[in-house]
């Protein structure tokens, strides 16, 4: 593996001194919004730019002392930087939320005023894009979006920032991807995607990707509340190992919604299944049963709930992810990864401090 001196210095920003990224996510918007707003029983659009940055500011200051870094967006979390823990790292999205709905595909668009060197400006060590995909889309679609994940790679490799590249899959015919059938097709979407994006010219540094599998239907598992079953755990074991395979990156997962229980069950069975992952970005999982905190009793009381359940919450996590290796160890240790510096000549690279 190839990598510049800078974007070295900046993945292990984000790191744990032993190189495990174990990251707090707080860059939802949308998402948030229709969150608060159910809460308070309002339309999202009546949800001001200063309640979603109170919000995130609320959630940096308090758990950033228990993560190596905390992910945010340009449009309501950069005053959140500037309580951070100072040992935190940081990355900024570069997307915008969601995606364009006025035609097929889910194509993503950007932030229209955003670039990586602004980013550095700002303050991130990291730059995180979002999109959705599935193997299984049109080729046209496709070729637009591995086009847009490249052009974003570019710009990271000439700013020496990392990239980090969130994919989450979705079901291109329409089908309820909560349910057992994507349940069954999630484990090749996944894999084929590490694949893909593993790829030199998109420029990732490190994948951030879904569980390949959904717990709620892995037979016997804590999270199968209804006993449907797509997997059997030495089933689900084998695709997180075919997954993992198919990635020449370092990869760490992220936690899609679903309960701190079900995220860390998901990654228990990935150490069990001998998956060498870096880490996570992990984000509803910590923090989301806080929001009617905040929504109906306001900030106090949702800080009050971040020192105790979120604060348990992620150090939970953190016990768990002991089990992690470091975003390095894909390539047998740092000795293995040549950096370059910025007139491309190779340069040795050191372990982190």
């Amino acid at each position: 593996m190839r990598i510049s001196s800078g974007k070295l210095q900046r993945l292990n920003r984000v790191a744990w001194p032993n190189g495990v990224i174990a990251a707090a996510a707080m860059d939802q918007r949308g998402s948030l919004q229709k969150s608060i707003a159910k809460e308070k029983g309002i339309s999202p659009d009546a949800v001001p730019a200063e309640m979603m940055s109170e919000f995130k500011t609320a959630v940096t200051r308090v758990l950033t002392p228990h993560a190596s870094a905390i992910l945010l967006d340009p449009e309501y979390g950069l005053e959140a930087i500037r309580v951070k823990a100072p040992k935190a790292g940081v990355l900024l999205a570069y997307e915008q939320t969601g995606y364009d709905q006025t035609q097929l595909g889910r194509i993503p668009s950007l932030i229209p005023y955003w670039t990586a060197k602004k980013a550095i400006e700002a303050g991130a060590d990291c730059m995180k894009l979002l999109i959705y995909y599935s193997p299984f889309e049109p080729k046209q679609v496709k070729e637009i979006k591995h086009a847009f994940v490249a052009r974003i790679g570019a710009e990271c490799e000439l700013y020496e920032i990392p990239f980090f590249l969130e994919f989450v899959g979705y079901d291109p015919e329409g089908g309820d991807e909560k349910g057992i059938e994507y349940a069954r097709k999630k484990p090749e979407i996944v894999a084929k995607s590490m694949e893909e994006f593993s790829k030199p010219e998109y420029f990732v540094d490190v994948l951030k990707v879904e569980i390949p599998v959904s717990m709620q239907f892995v037979e016997g598992a804590r999270s199968n509340k209804e006993g449907k079953v797509a997997y059997s755990k030495k089933e689900a074991m084998e695709h997180y190992r075919r997954a993992a395979a198919a990635a020449t990156k370092p990869f760490i997962y992220l936690s899609a919604g679903v309960s701190d229980d079900t995220f860390r069950e998901s990654l228990e069975l990935a150490i069990e299944a001998g998956v060498t992952f870096a880490g996570v970005l992990c984000g509803r999982a910590t923090w989301k049963d806080g929001i009617p905190h905040y929504a109906k009793h306001g900030l106090k009381a949702f800080e009050d709930w971040l020192n105790d359940r979120g604060v348990k919450n992620i150090q939970a996590l953190n016990e768990v992810l002991k089990g992690a290796k470091p975003w390095y160890a894909k390539y047998g240790g740092l000795d293995k990864i040549q950096t370059m510096d910025r007139a491309g000549n190779p340069v040795l690279a050191s372990a982190p401090a």
